[in-house]
C-alpha cells in the first residue's frame, strides 16, 4: 500500500549547490534540511516543501534540465512569489488552464521546470456554496 509522497528529486550539475541554495532557500523560502551523513558526500542539497514532502536536488555529472517534467509547489500568495522570482531574474509564465487555481511556471538557476500553484479558495475567491 502506498501511503504518501516522501520527496521529489531533481538533478543538478556538479558545483551548483550555491546557486541552488540561493534560489530554493532564498528566493522560494524553502528550509534546507541536512542530508544523511551516508549521502552527504554525493553533493546536492535537500529542502522541506511543507510539512510532509521534501525536494531533493541531486548532482548528476551528465545533467540535463527537466524541461517538461516538474514538481508542483502549492503556495499561498502566488503573485508575491511570482514577483519575487521575476525580481531575481527567474522567468515566470502564467497558465490559467487548471480550473480553480492560479498557477505559473518558472525555471530554477540550472534550468529545471517548476510549477507554483494556489487554490483560488485559499485566496477567498472560491465557491462558498
Amino acid at each position: 500500500m502506498i501511503t504518501g509522497l516522501d520527496h521529489v528529486q531533481l538533478a543538478a550539475p556538479p558545483g551548483s549547490e550555491t546557486v541552488l541554495r540561493a534560489f530554493y532557500g532564498g528566493v522560494l523560502g524553502l528550509r534546507e534540511i541536512p542530508k544523511p551523513a551516508a549521502l552527504s558526500g554525493r553533493g546536492g542539497c535537500w529542502f522541506e516543501a511543507g510539512p510532509t514532502a521534501q525536494l531533493h536536488l541531486g548532482i548528476d555529472p551528465c545533467f540535463r534540465p527537466a524541461r517538461k517534467a516538474h514538481p508542483a509547489l502549492r503556495v499561498t500568495g502566488l503573485h508575491a512569489h511570482a514577483a519575487r522570482l521575476t525580481a531575481h531574474g527567474a522567468p515566470v509564465t502564467w497558465d490559467d488552464g487548471l480550473p480553480g487555481h492560479d498557477r505559473c511556471y518558472t525555471r530554477d538557476p540550472v534550468g529545471n521546470r517548476l510549477e507554483l500553484l494556489e487554490l483560488l479558495e485559499e485566496k477567498g475567491q472560491g465557491n462558498t456554496a
